[in-house]
């Protein structure tokens, strides 16, 4: 499984870096899903973990208290001062560096081109995405108890029973969630902008 995952990771990486390069130079400065950063932010981030070791990152992270996000944050706005060409350039020559951070392991990598791909798409207005089986095979693994908590935080999804109207895929016991899984896989991760995507009684509580 741990390969099926490297592989698509880099199917995804590569599909990404075509999608970035057809970018005008308004969509590359327009501010995407996550917050304070832009589409050339997160064309950098895809590199990040390719390009920063963990033992750069760790240290780093001393600066920061521990704390992961403005850690990573620091490394994606100094990484995002190359121009956008280089970033799609690395991310192209990269895309199949076999990635496994702590904690979430190649899982991470995979999830970041599928939920980050829709945090540039979604704010404008375009339907580039990932395959509809790889949100199938990360909506598993945000469902369950293995997930980390980076991804899915402890509790997010108690008392929801999660259905996708547009793939065979269903999770969990409680109040009803149901939408596309791009949208599940999204609201799950914790982008709000994914609920207007869902419905039933149990968004209220998602939310």
């Amino acid at each position: 499984m741990t390969a099926d995952i490297y592989r698509l990771t880099t199917a995804n990486r590569l599909m990404i870096a075509d999608f970035l390069d057809g970018l005008d130079d308004a969509a590359w400065t327009a501010q995407t899903l996550c917050n304070g950063w832009t589409v050339h932010h997160l064309a950098a981030h895809f590199v990040q973990p390719m390009l920063i070791g963990f033992g750069r990152f760790f240290l780093a992270s001393f600066r920061y208290r521990g704390d992961t996000a403005r850690t990573v944050d620091h490394f994606t706005r100094r990484l995002a001062q190359r121009p956008r060409g280089e970033l799609t350039t690395l991310l192209r020559a990269r895309a199949g560096d076999r990635v496994d951070p702590p904690r979430v392991g190649p899982m991470g990598p995979f999830a970041e081109t599928c939920v980050h791909l829709r945090d540039i798409a979604r704010p404008l207005g375009l339907d580039a995405d990932v395959p509809v089986e790889h949100w199938r095979i990360l909506l598993d693994y945000l469902a369950s108890p293995a997930a980390a908590p980076a991804l899915t935080p402890p509790g997010r999804l108690a008392g929801l029973r999660l259905v996708a109207t547009d793939t065979d895929w269903s999770a969990g016991d409680g109040a009803l969630v149901s939408g596309p899984v791009e949208a599940l896989g999204m609201a799950i991760t914790g982008r709000r902008a994914a609920l207007a995507d869902l419905s039933g009684p149990g968004v209220t509580r998602l939310r």
